[in-house]
């Protein structure tokens, strides 16, 4: 062979061929590890009704039944008629031994559900203001509110059930305020004094 030939051989490189990459050590021992846990976690889980999940303290769930009253009166009536029920004395009446509160439960329904403008004698005080309605709260909360302010601070009234509050909705369904207690005596007689 002649030199240039010799030459361009020893320019030539071996054909490149492919090499070995094996995977890691530590990710091999760490994939391993995870099908182990998975394995072992699977087995300890299984025999369980498929209804119990993970098998976690399951939420309690609160009926409509058990509304509270007092939570209730706190965030709608507490800013007017106090925390203690009894009002401010000529500005918004109290709660405590009235004959509003305990007498008449339509009346009482009917006064939450239309809200009352005008005079309204309570315990012996004129008012006359103006108490908003409250037809968005739902028949379980406005039962709750009545039945705690009838049954609290000493007042020994009935419970109020969502069903009289529904029935009350349906009695007046599209009226608007009472006007005062004079209107509220006319269509619900009082038995004694309000």
């Amino acid at each position: 062979m002649d030199d240039t030939k010799l030459k361009a051989q020893k320019r030539e490189k071996d054909e490149p061929e492919e090499l070995q990459s094996p995977v890691p050590r530590s990710l091999a021992i760490l994939s391993i590890a995870l099908i182990v846990w998975g394995g072992w976690y699977y087995f300890q889980n299984t025999g369980y009704p498929t209804g119990a999940g993970d098998r976690r303290t399951p939420i309690q769930v609160v009926s409509a039944d058990s509304v509270d009253g007092s939570v209730v009166y706190s965030a709608q009536c507490a800013a007017c008629h106090q925390a203690s029920g009894m009002g401010l004395s000529g500005v918004f009446p109290p709660l405590v031994n009235s004959d509003w509160v305990l007498k008449d439960d339509e009346r009482l329904v009917q006064i939450l559900l239309h809200g009352i403008q005008g005079e309204l004698v309570v315990n012996g005080v004129t008012y006359n203001g103006v108490m908003p309605a409250f037809p968005q709260l739902s028949d379980g909360d406005l039962a709750a509110v009545l039945t705690y302010i009838r049954q609290d601070w000493g007042n020994d009234g009935s419970a109020i059930t969502p069903d009289q509050i529904a029935s009350g909705r349906s009695r007046f369904p599209d009226r608007g305020p009472w006007g005062g207690g004079a209107e509220l005596n006319e269509v619900f007689p009082p038995d004694g004094d309000s």
